[in-house]
């Protein structure tokens, strides 16, 4: 009878999965944000310097 071994290489599962969880923790804040900022009237978003066309620039950190 033959026996195989098998080795792998380390994997750095740690360090992707931070990743990863990180990415999916930074989409939810930021639709989070959208949808707060996108419930305020134009009044509102006046009041704290902003407009509706500034919007995606906030939510994406280009403001």
């Amino acid at each position: 009878m033959t026996t195989m071994t098998l080795t792998h290489a380390p994997v750095e599962t740690n360090g992707f999965f931070a990743r990863v969880t990180e990415t999916v923790r930074s989409w939810l804040v930021r639709m989070d944000t959208r949808a707060q900022l996108e419930r305020l009237t134009d009044r509102e978003l006046r009041d704290i310097g902003l407009t509706r066309a500034d919007i995606d620039a906030v939510v994406n950190h280009r403001a």
